[in-house]
């Protein structure tokens, strides 16, 4: 494990990590991705063209493929393997090694010191289950088993001073029971580290002493910043997977320098630069995304050299597709990224993938709903079509259906394909469940996966306040050429570049790429008040650092460059927003107000409003340097027109029969016999040894210079290129003036109207030929986008604890009715308490609803829950006709009344537990109504934070409503709507399958609350349950009457936990809306604790008696439904701090939300610790 790298070792300064060639011979250059199946080489000799290697890799042992790949490419060049190494100026490579080892859990055993208090932080990550309706989900088993997790008296205050020393007699006795228990690398990570290192380096200097065969990870070297659960997951990552890569990186370094390699091996690190094999054995959690990186490294060298500087990468492999974004030429990078289910907070190239490959399955759903992937039908057996024993269809197979592959010539000809297995699969598992032939059933499959990926840039692009119109598609990997022209189409993308390195892509990449350091410093402040010498001393030392190690590797001065941002956030935010840091050789005024300047306008780029009133924090001060490598480039490969021509001609291998809505012949040409320039005209298929490109009917196809294609994409009627228009259209239109009458709460129903209506009135008239399952599991897909990105919106830009890490809030679409149609991120009991809030606003507002509206409610006798949860609804038209509603709920931190945080165990009716919202109208014509904005805020205890989460919902529902109007576009209204309508009914088909398979019969579950706070003890929750056929009725009649205290459930929300507890017994993948909640009857008379009369209150309501109505189904379809129940849960826990910071006066409301304890066992599944 002892890699370094020895300035002895490069002959030729000027050229770091480089060796001097022999001068009467052109020096080699090789770039290496060490990929999961195959191992890709470039080789560029001189200034000739790149030559381009593959050799199957060796999982076992990573770099035998390597050795091998170089002795094939030393005999490609006549050379013996001792020649071709002393020739090597630049040897450059990037792996999978550290991934596999981190997904595959082959990693290091491992031992953690933390501070006392801290232990289990490893194990309680964020708090978050990834599926929240999944009681049964197996959480990720730590990288450090618990006996392996040792605290340590000593602790850091969060100004940086010491509060405890270390103590160190304790700390050699953890250090001699780590050894004894046989860990072979120590991650450590104290509180507040990163703020002052003392602690740690003494840690790290006891272990090097001790016992320095052990791999180390301190904390204030891999990632000194604050967020203590990045800063522990990231080095917790580093710790498993060093010892393994670093000693991939070293038999590496012997093999090669054996074979007489001079020169240094450089490796391509996770943020896009490349590093020397002594810093990447060190900080082997860079190497995550290796591979990866280097293909968007490639695809910003292939953007320089044809002038592109705002692309977005598009790499289809099999398994999975990255997509990464290119801005001015650079990659964008993020801290932000999750693998194995563990946070990796280093800065990294800012990649979103999706399970939807080549290889990815396709079925059909119990409500006849088509989804592709994530699954996969991988290498073994690999699609139908390899006839290796799989038949379930997959993206490939039906490419193969389509006619869009040639069977005899699939990968050179190397893996023949059957196209009679390919049929059958689509046939039986997709055609004949939907009705549809097997022609259509494959293009289905196709658009979904194609929807799946638009969306996915759509998500990638907008998140950076971007719209995917402005770029460029670069399309990599071995599946992308069959798929680009119409993901292309579904972003409103009109050009796609296909490099002719496009098939190692990465490997290319590796050359292009420069020795890159990223440095970061944690240093929290209000922008107002920070101390500017400060920042420019901290700044000066991160970039000193960098600078130095540059200057030893041997480059100057001029090749050089440093770049400096920062991480910064409004007041109490908890998600940052890089920015460039201005000049700091101004005056301290001008800098501050520079940098305000650039935020603001930076956070009105990426959510569309700011807030001037609201203080400005630093959070993380970060450098960038990096060093020039010798440049490899592409050489143009220019022909003239004749031979263009003539080229063009010599291509074209004949025709084939494509299915593209009709079967229609296309003509087929090889790649490599294209000439730059050559023009073709779809439809049309370009086939080399490594893709296919498929042309299709309108778009046009050019080689340019280089050898790499251009795919002119023509925009199709009613596609996303005209829908995104919408993006930038006004919302807003005059507004009558709104009823004076007052609002009174609407009784609730003694006996509920049964939700199992499925008549939506006035239904438009549809088209047929939007009709269709396809089209519907298209729509699907894209409604479930929109509301996710209102969440991903709503996390960002809260200012609440309880909102932007509790997640306490649900962001929703409904129809025009009120039917719930898609739910984004959200708590399981908003499920079906949104349609509630909706028909209250429709009620009380009647006809009076018009574009631009925004409204507002929290009363629970208006469709509320309880009055910390405020929803916003957004109501969304289209020609004058309303058509959805965009709905937002949120737990605010504070709504004023007795107590802070809103939960008063005092209170004996509503008004003590704090504001009462009716509906009301926040927004009218699009212009806010300050008068109440006002009076809401001076209302509550932080008005600041009020304001900030209220703005972050209203954000989130503009958000939705401009892709509604998207969407609106691409399928009418009418067609729409009937795509709405089918996915409602196709979730109710799944639950009357559900509960079709249970006996008939009556069911009874009971739980206790022990008391309400006041006079009423062992408070009975009841549920009644009859099954008959594929419905049910959930009867709460024989519940307690309504109590004194705080525990009683208004309607809306019994009825949403009724529900929840059938959503919980269902399969996780059945959507969550209106049609999900059609077979099911609540019924709750007035008077009980499950429907009080008003004023009685009801805040605890969401965790008691919600929790025990659920509790209470579980027990009453135990009996039939053994194996969906779970035993008793604990309840959640919850409790709020108030106070003022002692050092800024500022007041101060944490709400705090641990959604679940432990959790009772189920059959075949054991329960979880508390």
């Amino acid at each position: 494990m002892n890699i370094h790298t020895s300035d002895a070792a490069r002959p030729d300064a000027a050229n770091p990590g480089t060796a001097k060639p022999d001068s009467a011979k052109p020096p080699i250059s090789i770039g290496i991705d060490v990929g999961g199946t195959f191992t890709d080489f470039v080789v560029v000799e001189g200034d000739s063209a790149p030559r381009y290697f593959k050799t199957a890799s060796t999982p076992q042992a990573p770099s035998d493929a390597v050795m091998k790949g170089l002795g094939d490419i030393a005999e490609s060049h006549g050379l013996s393997a001792a020649e071709l190494m002393s020739r090597i100026r630049l040897f450059i490579h990037g792996t999978t090694v550290a991934t596999n080892t981190l997904l595959e859990r082959k990693g290091a055993r491992v031992g953690l010191i933390t501070t006392e208090g801290f232990r289990d932080l490893l194990a309680l990550r964020e708090g978050l289950k990834e599926d929240r309706y999944n009681l049964r989900m197996t959480p990720v088993e730590p990288l450090v088993p618990r006996p392996l997790r040792q605290t340590l008296a000593e602790r850091i205050r969060s100004d940086g001073a010491v509060e405890a020393p270390v103590d160190e007699e304790a700390l050699d006795g953890i250090l001699d029971e780590l050894a004894l228990a046989g860990v072979e690398s120590v991650a450590v990570c104290l509180v507040f580290s990163y703020l002052n290192p003392a602690h740690e380096r003494l840690v790290g200097e006891r272990i090097r002493q001790r016992h320095p065969e052990l791999y180390l990870s301190l904390s204030s070297e891999i990632l000194p910043q604050i967020k203590e659960y990045d800063r522990l997951s990231t080095t917790a990552v580093n710790a498993y997977v060093g010892p393994v890569y670093a000693r991939y990186l070293e038999r590496m370094k012997e093999e090669a320098s054996g074979l007489g390699l001079a020169s240094d091996i450089l490796t391509m690190t996770s943020n896009g630069g490349v590093t020397p094999l002594d810093v990447a054995a060190r900080q082997a959690v860079q190497a995550i995304l290796s591979g990866p990186a280097g293909g968007v490294s490639g695809a910003v060298a292939y953007g320089r050299l044809i002038g592109e500087g705002d692309l977005i990468g598009f790499d289809m492999g099999g398994t999975s597709t990255d997509i990464s974004v290119i801005e001015a030429g650079d990659p964008q990078v993020s801290g932000e990224h999750y693998e194995g289910g563990w946070k990796i907070a280093v800065p990294m190239i800012d990649l979103h993938t999706l399970g939807a490959g080549g290889g990815s399955i396709a079925r059909v759903d119990d409500g006849g709903t088509l989804h592709v992937g994530p699954q996969s039908a991988g290498a073994e057996p690999g699609p139908a079509c390899y006839g290796r024993g799989g038949d379930q269809p997959t993206v490939t197979d039906a490419n193969l259906v389509l006619g869009y592959l040639d069977p005899g010539n699939f990968l050179g000809g190397r893996n023949l394909l059957f196209p009679d297995l390919s049929e059958r699969a689509v046939r039986e598992s997709v055609a004949e469940p939907l009705g549809l032939s097997t022609v259509d059933a494959a293009r289905g499959i196709l658009d979904v996966v194609t929807t799946a990926m638009a969306e996915g840039i759509r998500l990638l692009t907008v998140r950076r306040g971007g719209d995917p119109r402005q770029f460029s598609l670069l399309a990599f990997g071995g599946a992308a050429g069959l798929h680009v022209s119409q993901v292309a189409r579904k972003t409103g993308i009109g050009k796609v570049y296909l490099p002719s390195a496009a098939p190692v892509l990465s490997a290319y990449g590796m050359l292009a790429s420069d020795l890159r350091y990223d440095f970061a410093q944690s240093f929290t402040a209000s922008l107002d008040v920070v101390d500017l010498d400060e920042i420019r001393r901290l700044m000066d030392r991160m970039a000193g650092k960098g600078i130095d190690r540059l200057r030893n590797q041997g480059l100057a001065d001029g090749d050089i460059a440093t770049r400096f941002t920062a991480d910064m956030r409004y007041l109490d935010q908890i998600y940052e927003v890089n920015v460039t840091v201005p000049d700091l050789a101004m005056d301290d005024d001008a800098i501050r107000r520079a940098w305000a300047s650039l935020f603001h306008e930076r956070y009105q780029t990426l959510y569309s409003y700011h807030q001037l009133d609201q203080e400005i924090r630093l959070v993380t001060l970060r450098a960038t340097v990096t060093g020039k490598l010798p440049t490899v480039e592409l050489p143009a490969r220019e022909r003239n027109a004749r031979e263009r021509n003539d080229r063009t001609g010599e291509a074209r291998k004949g025709t084939r029969r494509v299915y593209t809505g009709t079967w229609t012949e296309a003509a087929v040409y090889a790649a490599d016999d294209l000439a730059p320039g050559s023009v073709i005209e779809g439809p049309a298929i370009v086939e080399s040894d490594f893709t296919t490109v498929l042309v299709e009917a309108g778009d046009r196809l050019e080689v340019d210079p280089y050898g790499g294609m251009v795919l002119a994409v023509s925009p199709a009627a009613g596609e996303a290129s005209d829908a995104l228009d919408a993006l930038d259209a006004p919302e807003a239109s005059a507004t009558p003036d709104a009823p004076d009458t007052s609002p009174e709460a609407p009784d609730a129903p003694d006996s509920p109207v049964s939700t199992e209506a499925s008549a939506t009135p006035d239904a438009p008239d549809t088209d047929p030929a939007r009709s269709d399952p396809v089209t519907h599991s298209v729509v699907a897909h894209r409604l479930e986008s929109i509301a996710r990105e209102m969440a991903d919106v709503m996390i960002r830009t809260s200012m609440s604890q309880i909102l932007n890490s509790s997640r306490d809030f649900s962001t929703a679409i409904l129809d025009a009715t009120g039917q719930l149609v898609a739910q984004g991120e959200g708590i399981p009991v908003h499920i079906s308490a949104l349609p509630p809030s909706v028909e209250a606003v429709r009620e009380y507002f009647g006809d009076d609803i018009n574009e631009g509206d925004l409204f507002i409610l929290n009363d629970p006798y208006f469709g509320g829950s309880h009055l910390p949860d405020i929803t916003a609804i957004y109501p969304v038209f289209r020609d004058g006709v309303l058509r959805f509603f965009a709905v937002n709920r949120a737990h605010h931190s504070d709504i004023g009344g007795g107590t802070h945080g809103g939960y008063n165990p005092s209170a004996s009716e509503l008004y003590h537990e704090g504001l009462r919202i009716p509906p009301v109208r926040l927004y009218e014509a699009g212009r806010p109504r300050e008068d109440l904005l006002h009076m809401l805020a001076v209302n509550v205890r932080h008005a600041e934070n009020f304001t900030g989460d209220l703005h972050a919902q209203i954000g989130s529902v503009q958000i939705a409503a401009r892709r509604l109007q998207a969407l609106l576009d691409d399928y009418g209204a009418d067609g729409l709507m009937a795509s709405v309508e089918a996915i409602l009914d196709s979730a109710e088909r799944r639950i009357r399958q559900l509960i079709g398979g249970w006996k008939d019969g009556v069911y009874y579950g009971e739980t206790l609350l022990d008391d309400d706070g006041f006079d009423a003890e062992s408070i009975p929750i009841r549920a009644k349950v009859t099954v008959r056929d594929d419905h049910m009725t959930i009867d709460l009649s024989e519940s307690s009457p309504q109590v004194t205290g705080f525990i009683n459930s208004a309607y809306a929300n019994t009825r949403s936990l009724a529900h929840v507890a059938i959503m919980y017994m269902a399969p996780s993948d059945v959507p969550k809306n209106e049609g999900s909640m059609r077979p099911v009857k609540v019924i709750a008379p007035r008077g009980l604790i499950v429907n009080p009369n008003p004023p009685a209150p009801v805040c605890m309501s969401t965790n008691h008696c919600g929790e025990e109505i659920v509790e209470a189904v579980f027990k009453a379809l135990a009996p039939v439904a053994p194996d969906a129940v779970n035993a008793g849960f604990s309840r959640r826990l919850r409790f709020a701090i108030t106070g003022r910071n002692p050092r800024t006066g500022n007041r101060f409301i944490w709400h705090f939300f641990f959604g679940r304890g432990g959790g009772g066992a189920s059959r075949g599944y054991d329960g979880w610790s508390c």
